[in-house]
């Protein structure tokens, strides 16, 4: 049986247990790929688990550019046996599965009831296996730890990857472990290669691809969502980071510390969280623009640290990498369940910001954006990212570091200095400890203008006014959100954060076939405050539906509590997977009558 790719991507899917190495496999495909030039892009779901389990890791290649998840599998290389299983509603009778015998040999013994029903008479799916000699191949290069670059190699030689690029990353990435072990994995690499090669060179020609290059995207920045907020934490001059590790927050955590003595940045991994976002408030108390990142179980404990800092009007950066809750809930999974708990957090009211970006250049912008404005209004600012977001990787021209403007608004005070001066717009100009001649006083309870504790009832109204007054500034700063489609639609599509690129290409792909349909794509990258442009883009519309990775439509009800506007038609997941755009586009599909002749809402 011969695989001819007539599709411009390819979707490939790794899977096996924790521990296996998908995640050294994943490395060398995306960078081998890249330079021989492809656009990919990678994402992964996996278990809370050191050893164990089932992980997966899918790598779409591409002859234009991909930045979203798909269900379809094309290629599936298991490294396990229930890899399949655990796998087997996104298989199709069109996927190749590549494998050793031992991996699929309990699915052709079965001789159960339950596997005669299920894959003979009620799904009757044929399983196109492709067996390979994996684990005879490992233990001859020296043991089964060679097996993760074996297979590097049979999916690099399958995808059209010259030799020498897969070497020389081979070479990059094991050269630290001395000669020897280097020899071994180049050795496995080719033996890997070789394997490849007999599937696509074979005289049947089991697989063969034809997908183009194009030598501009070796030059292209292959990043992910992490890697895109740290360095807009660095181009927004971030200096102190104090924070306790959790997933998905904690690959940030790592990027700041592993370039903190390039920017002069300080980073302190804390004893918990409630000590990392004080940590965080006092460095900026000092005048370090700082940040703090963690996920929702982790923000819950700091909960009073942000009131702290919306108290004092100390600026504080917020990063909030969401999973499924309540608790520790699915904790290496994704969710949009957060929104709710940035933007009640802390007790009383004082302002906040939260952006939630979707594109890996909205991310660095916005980072970089949310240290100026938590500066400018002495206010905690949020970003809002997901174990999703955060993990995935796509190829993209470049970051808009041209764009970048730090802004300075620290003075220096003079011996009359007031911390808490009223002043027309409610900010006081800010001074630090130590620069100039002032006193900077500071008090978590209700204060004066000098900063001293307070029971004033009449100065408690005066603050709390100051402190609101902010808002109304903070919204000329408000980022609207990306119209994407025509502007006389009829059919009105809303997405935040990371649904952005799997809506794109739903759409893309519905407007390829009903190119006659007026719909568009709403998509909020600035959550609170709204833009004032959001009302007339709601009633415009004739019907609207909102996306959202959570169970009771947050963003849905925030658009009602700020606009009057209710959504009807939400599709909402919460089992700790992203959307795919195949799920997106049925759902697009039944919303607007199309797909069985109906001509639907034109």
């Amino acid at each position: 049986m011969t695989f001819l790719s007539k599709k411009n991507n390819i979707s490939v899917v790794l899977c096996g247990e924790a521990g296996q190495g998908i995640q050294t496999v994943e490395t060398i495909l995306v960078q081998a790929l890249k330079r021989t030039g492809y656009h990919i892009f990678s994402t992964k779901e996996y278990m809370s688990r050191v050893r164990g389990g089932y992980n997966s890791t899918q790598i779409r290649v591409s002859s234009h550019r991909v930045s979203s998840y798909v269900k379809r599998i094309d290629i599936l290389l298991v490294l396990s046996s229930g890899a399949i299983k655990h796998l087997e509603d996104r298989i199709s009778e069109d996927t190749f599965i590549i494998g050793d015998p031992e991996h699929f040999k309990s699915i052709k013994e079965s001789n159960t009831q339950e596997f005669q029903h299920k894959y003979h008479q009620e799904v009757t799916k044929q399983y196109n296996f492709l067996e390979i000699p994996l684990i005879q191949t490992a233990q001859e290069m020296g043991g089964l730890i060679f097996a993760n670059v074996i297979v590097a190699g049979i999916l690099s030689c399958i995808l059209n990857i010259p030799k020498e690029i897969f070497n020389r990353l081979i070479h990059d990435i094991f050269a630290r472990k001395g000669d020897e072990i280097l020899q071994k994995d180049l050795n496995a690499g080719k033996a890997g290669y070789d394997l490849g090669r007999e599937l696509r060179d074979s005289e049947s020609g089991k697989i063969q691809l034809s997908l183009s290059v194009n030598s501009k995207i070796k030059d292209e920045l292959l990043i992910n969502g992490t890697d895109a907020v740290g360095f807009g934490c660095l181009a927004g001059n971030c200096r102190f980071m104090a924070s306790y590790p959790m997933t998905p927050s904690t690959p940030l955590q790592g990027f700041l510390a592993a370039h903190a003595n390039d920017f002069e940045l300080i980073y302190e991994q804390a004893e918990d969280e409630i000590a990392a976002i004080n940590m965080a408030v006092g460095a900026s108390y000092a005048g370090a623009r700082s940040i703090v990142a963690t996920s929702g179980s982790g923000f819950a404990l700091m909960e009073e640290g942000v009131g702290l800092a919306g108290m004092i009007e100390t600026p504080v950066v917020i990063y909030i990498g969401q999973r499924p809750g309540p608790a520790v809930g699915l904790p290496t999974r994704t969710s949009q369940e957060d929104l709710n708990l940035a933007l009640y957090s802390g007790t009383g009211e004082f302002p906040r910001i939260i952006f939630a970006p979707g594109k890996l250049e909205d991310a660095f912008t916005l980072t970089q954006k949310a240290f100026n404005l938590a500066e400018k209004y002495q206010i905690p600012v949020f970003i809002l990212s997901d174990q999703y977001f955060a993990d995935c990787y796509y190829n993209i021209p470049s970051l808009l570091v041209d764009d970048i403007q730090n802004e300075n608004y620290l003075i220096k005070t003079t011996p009359e200095y007031k911390r808490y001066m009223i002043t027309h717009d409610g900010i006081t100009p800010r001074g630090i400890p130590g620069y100039g001649e002032g006193l900077v006083v500071v008090d978590s309870d209700e204060h004066d203008e000098e900063g001293h504790l307070t029971e004033d009832l009449l100065i408690r109204k005066q603050m709390v006014d100051k402190r609101l007054k902010k808002i109304e500034h903070i919204k000329n700063d408000v980022i609207p959100p990306d119209l994407e489609g025509p502007n006389d639609y009829k059919n009105l599509v809303i997405g935040w954060g990371s649904t952005y690129w799997t809506i794109i290409e739903a759409l893309e792909n519905i407007r390829k076939t009903y190119p006659d349909y007026k719909i568009s794509f709403l998509h909020f990258k600035q959550i609170y405050p709204f833009h004032r442009s959001v009302s007339g883009y709601l009633e415009k519309a004739d019907n609207v539906i909102i996306f959202e990775n959570n169970a009771q439509g947050q963003m849905a009800n925030l658009i009602k509590l700020e606009t009057g506007f209710e959504i009807q038609e939400k599709v909402l997941k919460y089992d700790g997977m992203p959307f795919s755009v195949e799920e997106v586009e049925e759902n697009l599909k039944t919303f607007m009558g199309i797909g069985n002749g109906d001509m639907g809402m034109l």
